[in-house]
């Protein structure tokens, strides 16, 4: 009989880790801090515990080193779980993730795979600022051969996690910092979510609100305040950036006719444009306003907590965008000020 329990987000993250490192020999971690106590936030506990450093390696910080090994191990059969603490320092292993991991398959006329999974979170808040709070997924999903999954709920990561590990391709898992300890019931069974499959979150029929990662949880937040207003919004999760589900995306744009689409992302040359260029070339005639779009501005973070409070959007960013397409005369007001997030608030450090 399947146990559904209530579980946080990186404990499903560990739980999945450990299953999949049980149900095939090949799987083995490597990472600075992935056998320590923590653990990685924990998300590495339970199998450093079962199988000890043999299998959980800690490795030093020689980024571009782990990546390399990584795919040299990959195209010989083995399937290496990469984690970086923040996916900021997977700028040091990009000529072997672009160069190579995203390569060897079609370089080898098809008969080489690089079945390497890539773990890299996203930092937000205690001052992490420029360089630890970046989100790379559109730089990544650029790239041809490569796999960018960005799971939002604690379900989805258990079972994005275990689908990447069956994978033939590349996968990079972006993990934002703020889902860790939000909770909901998962199945203590093994099971996947296919690559590229997207989610309704929430069913609505006036706006289709597109959401990545931590933005899921901020939209869940404004379709709740708009329902009061009669506004009824459908929130997508796409859950992967590369691959795509433009099929669900569309079919909910041509429902609704109204879009926004919110990133944790820069919104220039990002996942959010993209979007909106597909949904534009696809179905121009079936929109009833201009699409919105939802992300950071074209600075770098700053350290700041007050100026944090100013660089993030979030719900009230994404009320008032929904606003602007069902009522673009009314004056919004702030619905929620610009405070730390519950989720913000348990944050207490990066370790």
């Amino acid at each position: 009989m399947t146990e559904t329990r209530i579980l946080k987000y990186r404990e499903a993250l560990n739980e999945a880790l450990l299953q999949a490192m049980q149900g095939d020999e090949n799987i083995f971690v490597m990472g600075c801090g992935v056998d320590d106590e923590g653990g990685i936030f924990g998300t590495t506990r339970a199998a450093y515990e079962a199988f000890g450093k043999e299998r959980v390696i800690d490795a030093p910080l020689s980024e571009n080193a782990i990546a390399g090994i990584g795919v040299g191990a990959a195209i010989m059969g083995r399937r290496p779980v990469i984690v970086h603490a923040r996916n900021d320092f997977l700028l040091l292993a990009m000529d072997q993730i672009i160069n190579h991991a995203a390569k060897w398959n079609f370089m080898s006329g098809g008969k080489l795979d690089c079945p390497m999974l890539i773990r890299a979170i996203v930092g937000r808040g205690w001052g992490q600022a420029a360089q630890h709070s970046q989100s790379l997924q559109s730089l990544f999903a650029h790239i041809p051969g490569l796999k960018v999954i960005l799971p939002s709920t604690a379900y989805d990561a258990k079972g994005l996690l275990l689908a990447s590990l069956q994978d033939n391709e590349t996968v990079i898992c972006i993990e934002h910092r703020l889902l860790y300890e939000i909770e909901e019931p998962v199945p203590e069974e093994a099971y996947t979510i296919p690559l590229g499959k997207g989610d309704v979150k929430r069913s609505g029929k006036d706006v289709t609100l597109v959401a990545f990662s931590y933005m899921v949880a901020e939209a869940l937040k404004a379709a709740t305040l708009l329902e009061a207003e009669n506004i009824s919004v459908e929130v997508i999760d796409p859950r992967c950036v590369a691959p795509l589900d433009m099929d669900l995306i569309l079919e909910s744009v041509r429902k609704t006719g109204r879009v926004v689409i919110a990133d944790t992302s820069w919104k220039s040359f990002g996942a959010s444009a993209e979007i909106a260029t597909r949904i534009y070339e696809s179905c121009l005639r079936e929109l009833e306003a201009p699409i919105a779009r939802i992300g950071l501005p074209d600075q770098n973070t700053p350290c700041a907590s007050n100026l944090e409070k100013e660089f993030y959007p979030g719900v009230d960013d994404i009320v008032k965008a929904v606003q602007s397409l069902t009522h673009p005369h009314h004056n919004a007001s702030d619905y929620i000020a610009r405070e730390s997030s519950p989720e913000h608030a348990k944050f207490t450090g990066p370790f």
